[in-house]
């Protein structure tokens, strides 16, 4: 699985308005449900909030993974948002959070889901994919940084 795979470059906030933690997923919510009519705005938020009810998906390292299961999808969708001046997302590190990767799957997908939050989680490990994300000037600069670096975390597999 490649994050170009589950990330579109139109799936990009490059700069969101939002500064707290509801704000986030209310503003990242509203932009996947109104590219995808199968998504339910309200009941899209209301499972990323129970899911951040049970821990923070904030991992660190400025990132974090917003994510839920939804039966009405047929596959997985995501989105990314970045905050360049960072949001308290009751990090496990405790700084700020600055891209958030909305990911909401099938209720039937935990192979899938799972290997999409491992593969995500491993594009985003480490302080200089933060950095890069943070100077790039706009969404495309983001997808281009996505994409170098899913194909670098992809040949360290190998």
């Amino acid at each position: 699985m490649r994050i170009v795979d589950l990330i579109q470059r139109e799936m990009i906030v490059s700069n969101l308005s939002s500064t707290d933690r509801n704000g986030v997923i209310r503003e990242l919510a509203t932009h996947l449900a109104g590219a995808y009519e199968e998504i339910e705005f309200e009941r899209l938020v209301k499972v990323l909030r129970d899911r951040e009810d049970l821990a923070s998906t904030a991992i660190g390292q400025g990132v974090a993974i917003p994510h839920g299961k939804l039966a009405e999808i047929t596959e997985i969708r995501a989105c990314i948002g970045r905050a360049p001046d960072g949001v308290e997302f009751d990090s496990m590190d405790g700084k700020p959070t600055h891209i958030f990767i909305v990911m909401v799957a099938p209720e039937n997908s935990s192979g899938s889901h799972l290997k999409a939050l491992a593969r995500i989680s491993r594009v985003f490990k480490g302080p200089e994919i933060l950095q890069h994300l943070l100077e790039a000037r706009d969404a495309d600069e983001i997808f281009d940084v996505l994409i170098r670096r899913d194909s670098e975390t992809s040949s360290q597999r190998k």
